[in-house]
C-alpha cells in the first residue's frame, strides 16, 4: 500500500504562484511514476504532468507548458508541484497519484493505483 499526502493549495490571485507538495510513504516498487491531476467543478479529471521516479523524467501538457514544473526530493519521499502565472482557469482540486512499478505515466486517471486526498486550489481574477 501506497500513502499519499498533498499540501500547499490555498487561494492566490491571478498571476502568483503556488507550491504542492505529495508526501508518499508506503511500499513501492524500484520504479514508479507519480503523476498530478486537477478536476474543476462539472470537468472531468484531468493529467496535469508526471515525473518518473526512477529517473527524474518529467511530463507535462501544452495546457500548463512553461508555467508548471515538477519536481521531486528523494530524502523526503515527496513530489512537488510548482505551478506559476496562475490563471482564473487553474481553480481546481489537485491530486497527485501513483502507478505503482511503472517507467513511463500514464495520461488517464485508471491508469494510476493510488491517489491522495486532494488540496483546493483556487486562483481569483
Amino acid at each position: 500500500q501506497v500513502q499519499l499526502v498533498e499540501s500547499g493549495g490555498g487561494l492566490v490571485q491571478a498571476g502568483g504562484s503556488l507550491r504542492l507538495s505529495c508526501a508518499a510513504s508506503g511500499r513501492t516498487s524500484s520504479s514508479y511514476v507519480v503523476g498530478w491531476f486537477r478536476q474543476a467543478p462539472g470537468k472531468e479529471r484531468e493529467f496535469v504532468g508526471a515525473i518518473s521516479w526512477s529517473d527524474g523524467t518529467t511530463y507535462g501538457t501544452d495546457s500548463v507548458k512553461g508555467r508548471f514544473t515538477i519536481s521531486r526530493d528523494n530524502a523526503k519521499n515527496t513530489v512537488y508541484l510548482q505551478m506559476n502565472s496562475l490563471k482564473p482557469e487553474d481553480t481546481a482540486i489537485y491530486y497527485c497519484a501513483v502507478i505503482d512499478g511503472a517507467i513511463r505515466p500514464g495520461k488517464e486517471w485508471y491508469e494510476y493505483n493510488y491517489w491522495g486526498q486532494g488540496t483546493q486550489v483556487t486562483v481569483s481574477s
